[in-house]
This record gives structure tokens, sequence and C-alpha cells, in this order.
């Protein structure tokens, strides 16, 4: 039975299981895209802060000033394993009700682009017990498990009593709309930390923006884990669900004073299009043009 969960809430159990990686100090080429662990000094003064994503920039700077080594914390390794057995590798193709499997690619590159070493799985398990020996053989490369499956047939729940053998699982339902049911815990030995998201595209992408990327934000010792957010001005009219909170996909002008929802919100195409996330609260049903929003913001400009 599960208990449903505001997103706050949510946030914070997640939180719990997740802590900072060791830092060591690493080789220069290896250190790059990791997260310096402390300040770095050229005689007195201060040249690299402490909690810089290590970039080609900062290997030069290290390596001008002499340090053949830079202390870091290592990117979080992330396992994104998606389960469905409608799903076909894109490429192949498909009839039926078969689907492409989108989840895994999405989401592995999200976690990269968070700051992880990200591990793609797409697995079709026949049965409960090739599940678990898939996620057991996973654990041994992995900091973070995150786990993507359909509600609609027993993907989820094969998922849930899975992970429930192997460590201490909570199912929650999610107060935010088109979301559902999530999963989280620790399994393994090492009590690893894993979520599992909906199968759903789209939601599993915003569970991943709102949760799993403050995760890895965490356990590379970030000191700003959240993505940044504005208040802005509704260029249109809104509407959600009363009781639910709702992240819809937007565009925020380039002044960051005004953003707008995106049309079709239930298409994929509104995920890269976006540049923002429109926060609606829970107890709103509709929102007026000229409302004031909190806009999360997913990228700053086009490239």
């Amino acid at each position: 039975m599960s208990e449903q969960i505001k997103v706050d809430e949510f946030l914070s159990s997640l939180l719990a299981i997740c802590h900072p990686l060791d830092a060591f100090d690493m080789p220069l080429l290896d250190a790059h895209g990791a997260t310096l662990a402390k300040d770095i000094y050229a005689g007195e003064r201060l040249v690299m802060g402490a909690d810089t994503r290590i970039r080609s920039t900062h290997i030069g700077l290290a390596a001008s000033i002499g340090l053949g080594q830079l202390p870091t914390r290592p990117q979080p390794r992330v396992v994104v394993i998606s389960a469905g057995p409608d799903l076909v590798e894109p490429g192949k193709p498909i009839s039926g009700t078969e689907e492409y499997e989108t989840n895994s690619w999405l989401l592995t590159t999200a976690v990269r682009e968070a700051g992880a070493v990200g591990y793609r799985v797409h697995s079709i398990p026949d049965n409960d017990g090739e599940l678990r020996a898939l996620v057991e053989d996973q654990l041994v490369r992995a900091d973070l498990i995150v786990i993507s499956g359909e509600r609609g047939d027993d993907s989820f729940d094969m998922i849930t009593r899975t992970l429930s053998l192997l460590g201490e699982i909570t199912t929650v339902d999610l107060a935010i709309e088109n979301s559902g049911r999530h999963n989280y815990g620790v399994i393994g030995p090492d009590k690893t930390p894993v979520v599992t998201l909906p199968g759903d595209p789209i939601s599993a992408y915003i569970s991943l923006e709102l949760f799993v990327r403050p995760m890895i934000r965490t356990m590379v010792g970030s000191e700003n884990i959240h993505r940044p957010s504005v208040k802005a001005r509704l260029e249109k009219p809104v509407a959600s669900i009363h009781g639910m909170r709702s992240y819809l996909r937007g565009f925020l002008s380039e002044d960051g004073k005004t953003v707008r929802a995106l049309p079709h919100q239930e298409e994929m195409s509104t995920l890269s299009d976006a540049n923002a996330l429109i926060a609606v609260p829970e107890g709103v049903e509709e929102l007026a043009a000229g409302a004031q929003v909190i806009a999360v913001v997913l990228r700053r400009r086009y490239f």
C-alpha cells in the first residue's frame, strides 16, 4: 500500500539516503568533469574555488602552476535501467502495442548533464529472478540506481517486489499531475540508493529533474543542488488539477520576466522545446495571464 506524499517531503526523503562521495586526489586528465573538493591557491591567491566543476580551462590552470593532481569528488556512477516487455530499441521496427524505448536514453544523458557518469541498461526481464540478477550485477558499479517502469503492466510491480527483496524500499504516490507511484530506498550490501520513476518519459524526466538531479549534486558535494528559479509573469492562462502540483513545460523570455506554457503538453517535443518548468502549486486550479509564477530554469539560451 503506497502513501501520497508532497514534492518537498519526497525530496527530503531522497536527500536523506545520499551523501557526498569521498574526496581524493586524481591525476589531471582523470579529474576532468569531476568536482573540486577544496580551494586551490597559487601562493596566496585563490585561483580555483571548491565546488567548481573541473573543465579543460581548470586542468590547464592546474598544470600551469605545477599541479599534477587535483583534490576532487568523483562523478557519481548512476546506472539507469528501463524495464518493460513492450519496449523496442530505436532503429528496429515496431508493431502492435510496442513502443520505442525512450527512457534509458533520455535519463542516462540527463544524469550525465547533472554531473554523473551514466550507464544505460535496457532490460526486458521475464520474471522477478532475472530482474534481481540484473540489479545485483549493476550494484558493483553504481553509486545510485534509477529504474523506470510502466504502471499499466506488471513491470512496476515486478520492480517493486524485486527491490524489496534487496533492501529497504518505500512506495509513494507523488502529488504531481500525471506522475503517480515512485519507489525509493537503499539496496545491496553497500546500501546503494535506488529510485524508481514512472514509465511515461515526460513524467520520468520531470521526476529526474526534481529529485534525481539534486541527489547527484549532493553526491558531488555541491552547495547548489537545485536548478535556478525565477519569478515571472504568465503570458497566457494555465490550468491544473486541484491538490496536485503541476510542472508545465514552458518558454522563459530572454529577460526572465515572462513565461508561456508550451502547447501540446502531452507531446515529447515539449521537453526539447522548453527552457523552463512552470510550477503550479497544489491548491491552484487556474492561473490567469499576468499571474506571477515560479519558473525553474532548465537552460538560459540556445547555443
